[in-house]
């Protein structure tokens, strides 16, 4: 039985952005008031980003935090929060080369 509960413990499930939806990891920069961030996007872009509704009282923002950003389709240098990552999420995201080189302020080295 601890072999199984061993298994379970190496299983993480971690969400990644949607290529097909256009979505791309960054890493937030600077925080603007008003819900809206500077994010330093994985295509080397700074983006103004802004945490939509359903996000703002769930799930609290810092510099430096791992995001996946969905850029605007008419404004290419705006965006929308699409998810944040714990510390741990992100650490295993750049152990497990996940991460782009430009984005991968994480690692342990």
């Amino acid at each position: 039985m601890n072999d199984e509960e061993n298994n379970d413990e190496n299983i993480t499930r971690v969400i990644t952005p949607n290529k097909k939806k256009g979505e791309i990891y960054g890493i937030v920069e600077k925080l603007s008031g008003a819900s809206r961030l500077t994010v330093m996007c994985e295509d080397g872009l700074s983006r103004n980003c802004r945490i939509p509704g359903k996000m703002k009282k769930r799930m609290w923002i810092r510099e430096g935090d791992l995001v996946i950003v969905k850029p605007w389709d008419f404004q290419n240098e705006k965006g929308d929060i699409v998810y944040r990552y714990t510390r741990t999420q992100a650490a295993y995201l750049s152990r497990n080369r996940m991460l782009p080189e430009i984005i991968d302020v994480f690692n342990e080295r």
